[in-house]
């Protein structure tokens, strides 16, 4: 039974490294294509730029934090648990930083249509 177990934890382990090693590779990859991308739209002085940059980094955090949480499934130690658990908070505060100033560029730009307060229900007339 012991030698299924460890069969098993053995497998177990190696998915998580290969779907850990899989988030850190979109990551990278979504921050090399926006890198480029910000490239071209800078040489074309677009005014959207900082906010598709903005947007392509938050993307790649996501990948790259799904990729820590992800290492946390493996993790052996307290004191391993303690770094990862840094770094999960340091990207998140990146992370929230980030959607802030997307907020704010959104704003300058005026394309912060999705952010409207939401309408009022108006009271149901009642005819007497």
């Amino acid at each position: 039974m012991e030698q299924v177990y460890t069969t098993v934890q053995t497998y177990f382990e190696m998915i998580v490294e290969w779907a850990i090693l899989l988030c850190e590779l979109i990551g990278v990859a979504v921050i090399v294509i926006t890198v480029i991308k910000g490239v071209i739209l800078w040489a074309k002085k677009d005014p959207h730029v900082k906010l598709m940059i903005a947007e392509g980094i938050a993307l790649a955090l996501t990948f790259k934090m799904g990729g820590e949480l992800l290492r946390s499934v493996v993790v052996r130690e307290w004191r391993e648990l303690l770094i990862l658990g840094a770094i999960i908070v340091l990207r998140a505060l990146m992370a929230a930083l980030i959607h802030f100033e997307i907020r704010s560029e959104r704003h300058l730009l005026g394309d912060d249509a999705d952010e409207k307060p939401r309408e009022q229900k108006k009271p149901p007339i009642v005819k007497l």
